[in-house]
């Protein structure tokens, strides 16, 4: 690396956020299977912390040594309903077990209470998502998650009224700790197996036993790069410095990614390039798409903007490592990004152009907070949109909506940490309750039959 290279990232990293977000490890628990639940939960604990055992230390010391920020450790695990289904008993017992290895090893998160619903419920589906509410309650650092759409199976609505009515339960059941439970918890249609980001990290079926994967996040370097270039730049030209941004940070994270693997002696998965925001000013999706030349996120543009972000960040981040993977591209939680919370706090960002830029960004409807008396038909309403977005365009989609019980529009949730702050913002009501009501699948697209 040449000294004016090392300058630049000792740059990106002191004065525009530059970081690793998070080294996750991927644990499989498939070998924990018992059919008694609290056999099942020992060997879940004892695999775990002797896997996981060295993941904060080394971490600590390789930013340490390369002077590089790593914010989260993270543990993700295979689908806890996997387990749940073999064995009798309250599948909140692998929620506490999987809050204690949290604990014991100084992680920060730990995701995988989770359940693959696309196209149907297994008996350990059904326990483990009926328990999620209490899970989140009763646990500080253990995140939910379930798939109920992909692009080959179509949409499960009977799962998507009931994930409507189990984030409506979280909220309440969390109502005095900021409703926390529904920032633990989200829904998604083609989850990806390697993600390494929470609330929806769980472990796949086709991963190795172990493996660890890295997220990486810089969008208040990609934001300063856009500030430098002339205003008359066309857009072109943009896409091929954010290219060429994202390469650079990409291969911090493949530096990061090898070591960790060396030191903790586990596979290196893959590196997720995703521009996740934090609530630090300068630090925020929106303010790389109004360097663009929007006025505030949300105007006319915006989605056109987003969509060349995200295909920039992927083009540059695949030509640093051939292990992307993950969500990679641009996420756009609200409360979690300063500008997008001044954008919604204007107006000028709505649920429904949220929804709209859902449809080229790499995720989707994330940390959204909405009236905590929001019917939770509309709350399903809300995700039955989303998956339908992520099943037909072959992409993956989210949603992360809080009810923020006893507030209304114009209030505000305080998370405190990386989950900010969020607006209560208005949502449209109309009721769709027969439509919910209906249930069964949405057949799968024409784009299924690609065999």
């Amino acid at each position: 690396m040449q000294t004016n290279e090392i300058l630049e990232t000792i740059k990106m990293i002191d004065e525009e956020y530059l970081d690793i977000r998070t080294i996750t490890i991927g644990i499989s628990l498939l070998d924990c299977i018992d059919p008694d639940i609290q056999v099942a939960c020992q060997k879940v604990e004892e695999k775990i912390c002797r896997v996981a055992e060295n993941l904060v230390p080394v971490a600590e010391e390789i930013s340490k040594t390369y002077g590089i920020p790593i914010v989260n450790k993270r543990i993700s695990v295979t689908p806890i309903a996997m387990l749940a289904g073999a064995c009798e008993g309250n599948p909140v017992e692998f929620a506490l077990t999987l809050e204690r290895c949290a604990q014991k090893l100084g992680v920060d998160f730990i995701g995988g209470y989770s359940a693959l619903v696309q196209k149907g419920y297994t008996k350990g589906d059904r326990k483990l998502i009926a328990s999620i509410p209490e899970a989140l309650a009763r646990t500080q650092h253990v995140c939910a998650s379930v798939n109920v759409g992909s692009t080959k199976a179509g949409i499960n609505m009977d799962a998507v009224k009931e994930m409507g009515e189990m984030i409506t339960l979280s909220a309440q059941m969390t109502a005095e700790n900021h409703c926390i439970g529904a920032a633990k918890l989200v829904v998604f249609c083609n989850a990806p197996e390697d993600n390494p980001f929470m609330a929806g990290a769980f472990h796949g079926v086709g991963e190795p036993d172990a493996v660890i994967n890295v997220g990486v996040s810089g969008p208040g370097v990609v934001r300063a790069t856009l500030a430098k270039a002339s205003k008359r730049a066309t857009m072109d030209e943009l896409a091929d410095l954010v290219k060429r941004t994202a390469f650079k940070i990409t291969r911090m994270g493949q530096l990061v990614g090898t070591v960790a693997s060396e030191k903790l002696g586990i596979p290196f998965g893959i590196v997720d390039l995703s521009l996740a925001p934090t609530p630090a000013i300068g630090d925020s999706v929106a303010y790389i798409l109004e360097e663009m030349g929007l006025e505030t996120c949300g105007a006319y543009g915006t989605t056109a903007c987003l969509a060349m972000l995200n295909d920039a960040v992927k083009k540059g981040g695949v030509m640093a490592t051939s292990n992307v993977g993950g969500l990679s591209g641009a996420f756009i939680p609200v409360s979690e990004d300063a500008g997008m919370i001044a954008a919604a706090q204007k107006g000028v960002l709505t649920l429904e152009k949220l929804e709209a830029m859902t449809a080229v960004c790499s995720v989707g409807l994330d940390m959204i907070v909405v009236p905590g008396n929001t019917p939770s038909s509309i709350i399903s309403g809300i995700i039955a949109d989303e998956a339908a977005i992520g099943m037909v365009n072959s992409k993956t989609t989210a949603v992360r909506v809080i009810p923020a019980i006893g507030k209304s529009v114009g209030e505000e949730l305080d998370f405190g940490g990386l989950l900010g702050r969020g607006p209560v913002m208005p949502v449209n009501t109309t009721d769709n309750q027969v439509f919910i009501d209906r249930g069964g699948r949405i057949p799968a697209p024409l784009q299924a039959l690609k065999n």
